[in-house]
């Protein structure tokens, strides 16, 4: 049998209610991306970043799965290990439809790391006043996100996935993290979901939705039954 691969962007937890930062009145009208997301801002202003974070874990608890996040749970749990669920966000509202073994690229928003054993846990939508390490006890804690400037380990995962995957799925990333018109063309079919017409990423697919992720998950379900029933 064949593997299939959705990689999900920010487009996927907007319509629950989380602000993207590319959106208009998004947080990148808010916010400085580079003093809030890059390793050189956290290093000039630790907690202008720290709190910046907390603000996001208070407005995660806020919001809830919408219908996209349930499907795409239904769908890993249908085609298992052939079916690689992969997401840009740090929310965890793929999680809370039930989606089982999300691979998060750029770290997950309510775990924190210990900055002196390395040590990864879970907060929930906490802040991180007063938090220690479990193991160590330290109290020098960051977020658990990739910034600007750093490594993304789960890269290396990505890829590997690519290499065994033959219909390619991306949903609500404008691919200007990810090239994922080169991930496209890796792969025997693909099939892009964006909000917004962008004729310079559509070139590299082979079937395209340009509507909000809700009205798109059930043809592109179809899609993938299809796609499975023909390998």
């Amino acid at each position: 049998m064949k593997n299939i691969m959705i990689l999900s962007g920010a487009g996927l937890s907007a319509p629950s209610g989380l602000k993207t930062f590319r959106d208009n009145s998004g947080l990148w009208d808010e916010y400085d991306v580079m003093e809030i997301c890059s390793a050189t801002g956290f290093r000039k202003n630790p907690k202008k970043v720290l709190d910046f974070y907390d603000a996001r874990r208070l407005e995660l608890a806020n919001v809830k799965p919408n219908y996209a996040h349930k499907q795409i749970a239904k769908l890993k749990e249908k085609w298992g290990k052939n079916l690689f669920v992969i997401t840009q966000n740090v929310d965890d509202l793929l999680e809370r439809a039930g989606c089982k073994e999300v691979i998060h690229l750029h770290g997950f928003l309510p775990e924190l790391r210990c900055l002196k054993c390395g040590e990864i846990f879970n907060i929930a939508y906490n802040l991180m006043a007063n938090k220690k390490c479990p193991k160590c006890k330290s109290e020098n804690l960051r977020h658990s996100i990739v910034m600007f400037e750093e490594a993304a380990p789960a890269y290396n995962t990505l890829y590997s996935l690519l290499s065994q995957t033959s219909l390619f799925i991306s949903i609500g990333t404008s691919g200007a993290v990810l090239p994922v018109g080169e991930y496209a063309r890796m792969c025997e079919k693909s099939i892009l979901n964006i909000y917004e017409k962008d004729e310079n990423l559509e070139t590299f697919f082979d079937k395209i939705y340009i509507e909000n992720v809700l009205s798109a998950i059930d043809k592109i379900t179809q899609d993938i039954d299809e796609f499975m029933k023909d390998s």
